[in-house]
C-alpha cells in the first residue's frame, strides 16, 4: 500500500471520477480473463500473436509465440483480443506494469494475467487515462489492491473505484503525446522489420520462419565429416543448420569475425554487484530487461566496475546464456544506441560490434535479429543445462554481404527505427510528467 494513501489524499482535493465511470465495453471496460489451455502453433496461417506479462513489455513484437487461431474464436478466449488504445496492466505476479496497445498490436491475444482497461471515448481520452494510471499517483493505487501470498494478484474490482482526476485541457495534451508515442512505436516495428526483409531480398535469400525450420524435419540419422574436431555435439552439425549456411555461401558472404572489430564477439566481464544510488551508479540491465521498451535494472556503483560494462554505439547484444525452449530469449538480439548507451550490461551477452568500414552496425543487426540468425546461433550452442556459444563456430558463422547501397539503406532503417523508439519512450515520460506536475499544482 506504499504511496496509495498519500496519492488519494493529494487527489481528493481535485475533481475526480471513479475509473469504472470512465470505461465501457465488456464487463464495464475493466476485465482480464480465466485460465485456459494454451495450444501453440508454428505457422502464422494457423495462429495469432500471443502476449504474456513479460512479452507485453517488449518493444519488438515480431517474435511472439502463436496461439492456435481456432481456439481464439471461443466465447472464453475471444474477449482476450487486444484492441488499439487499450491500457494493459499486469495483474498476476509482478503487479502494475503497463503498456498502451498500439496499432501493430491489434489482432494479438493476451493471457489471462493481463488486465484491460478500455476508455469510454465519450468521457475520457484513452491516452490520458493510460498516462495517469502509469504515473506516480496512479500506480500506487493500482497495486494497493494486491492480494495473495506467493503469487500476487489484482482483480478488476480492486481498481474499479480508483479516483481519476479530471484536468481539463491537459488531458488533450497528454493524450496527444501518448498517441504520438504509439505511432512512433509502430513506425519502429515497421522499419526494423523492413530492414531485415530488404537485407535478405538483396542477396536472393528468404528469411526462414519458425514453421519452415520445424518443417524441415528432425535432426536424426545424419553423419558429419570434419578435419578439426572442435565439437562432438551433434546439434552443431545438424543438417538444417548446414543447409542455411550453404544457402548463404551461394551468394556474397563473409565470416562474422571478418566483419567485427577485433576483441569483440565475446561475453562481457564478470563483476561484483555493489548497490548504489542513481547519481553514483550505472543501471545494470540483464537478458530479460534489455528487450523491454523501458528497461529496469538495479543500480550498481560505478567505482566497483570498469568502463567495460558499457558498450559502444551500435553494439549488438545477443542473449548468450539460457535454454533451448522455443520461446526463451536465448539467442535473441538487441541494438544499442541513444539513451541505452548510458546503461551497464551483464556478462550474459555476446557483444557484436561491426567494423563500420566493412559493414554498418545497423545493417548487421538487420541480419542478426532475423529468424535465420536465431536458428544459426542456437545450432552453435554448447553446454548442458544453460547453453552458451561455441567461440570458433561463432567467429566462422557465415553472414550474407549485400551491396554497399543496400547496406546503407538497411543501416538507415534500423537507426531511424531506434530513434523513433527512443522518441516514443521520451514522449510517454513527458506525458506522465505533465500529469504529475498538473496534479501537484492542484489541477491547474
Amino acid at each position: 500500500m506504499s504511496g496509495s494513501i498519500e496519492s488519494r489524499e493529494i487527489i481528493e482535493h481535485l475533481n475526480t471520477e471513479p475509473l469504472e465511470a470512465l470505461t465501457s465495453g465488456y464487463k464495464g471496460g475493466i476485465y482480464n480473463g480465466s485460465p485456459f489451455i494454451r495450444n501453440y502453433v508454428k505457422d502464422p496461417k494457423y495462429g495469432v500473436p500471443f502476449l504474456t506479462t513479460s512479452s507485453m513489455l517488449q518493444a519488438d513484437h515480431s517474435n511472439l509465440p502463436l496461439l492456435r487461431a481456432k481456439d481464439t474464436t471461443s466465447k472464453k478466449l475471444s474477449l482476450l483480443e487486444i484492441k488499439k488504445n487499450m491500457t494493459l496492466i499486469t495483474c498476476s505476479g509482478s503487479i502494475g506494469r503497463m503498456a498502451y496497445a498500439r496499432e501493430d498490436m491489434e489482432g494479438s491475444w493476451s493471457n489471462q494475467n493481463i488486465l484491460k482497461v478500455v476508455a469510454n471515448d465519450a468521457k475520457i481520452k484513452s491516452g490520458y487515462l493510460y498516462a495517469y494510471l502509469g504515473s506516480k499517483f496512479g500506480i500506487p493505487q493500482v497495486i494497493s489492491g494486491t492480494y495473495g501470498t506467493i503469487i500476487q494478484h489484482i482483480e478488476p474490482s480492486n481498481i474499479a473505484d480508483l479516483p481519476v482526476p479530471r484536468l481539463g485541457e491537459i488531458e488533450d495534451q497528454v493524450h496527444g503525446l501518448i498517441q504520438q508515442a504509439s505511432a512512433l512505436l509502430t513506425e519502429y516495428q515497421d522499419k526494423i522489420n523492413g530492414s531485415t526483409k530488404l537485407f535478405f531480398e538483396s542477396v536472393n535469400l528468404k528469411n526462414i520462419t519458425a514453421a519452415e525450420w520445424h518443417g524441415l524435419g528432425s535432426d536424426l540419422g545424419f553423419t558429419a565429416a570434419f578435419n578439426n574436431v572442435d565439437s562432438l555435439r551433434a546439434l552443431n552439425f545438424n543438417p538444417r543448420f548446414q543447409n542455411l549456411c550453404q544457402k548463404i555461401k551461394q551468394g556474397p558472404w563473409k565470416p562474422l569475425k571478418q566483419i567485427c572489430l577485433s576483441g569483440t564477439l565475446k561475453n562481457g566481464p564478470r563483476f561484483k554487484r555493489i548497490d548504489a544510488t542513481p547519481e553514483f551508479g550505472y543501471q545494470l540491465i540483464g537478458q530479460k530487461q534489455v528487450f523491454w521498451l523501458y528497461p529496469k535494472g538495479r543500480w550498481i556503483a560505478k567505482t566497483s566496475v570498469g568502463k567495460e560494462v558499457l558498450v559502444p554505439n551500435g553494439a549488438i547484444l545477443v542473449a548468450a546464456q539460457g535454454t533451448l525452449g522455443e520461446n526463451e530469449l536465448f539467442c535473441r538480439s538487441e541494438f544499442i544506441q541513444g539513451d541505452a548507451l548510458e546503461r551497464a550490461y551483464s556478462q550474459h551477452f555476446i557483444r557484436i560490434v561491426a567494423d563500420e568500414e566493412i559493414m554498418q552496425r545497423g545493417a548487421l543487426f538487420a541480419f542478426v535479429r532475423s529468424e535465420t540468425a536465431f536458428r544459426m546461433f542456437r545450432s552453435i550452442s554448447i553446454g548442458s543445462k544453460l547453453q552458451d556459444f561455441h567461440p570458433r563456430m561463432l567467429a566462422d558463422l557465415p553472414i550474407p554481404f549485400p551491396s554497399r547501397e543496400v547496406l546503407r539503406e538497411c543501416n538507415k532503417l534500423v537507426l531511424d527505427g531506434y530513434k523513433a523508439r527512443e522518441l516514443a519512450a521520451n514522449l510517454e515520460d513527458k506525458a506522465r510528467a505533465l500529469v504529475e506536475q498538473t496534479i501537484e499544482k492542484g489541477g491547474r
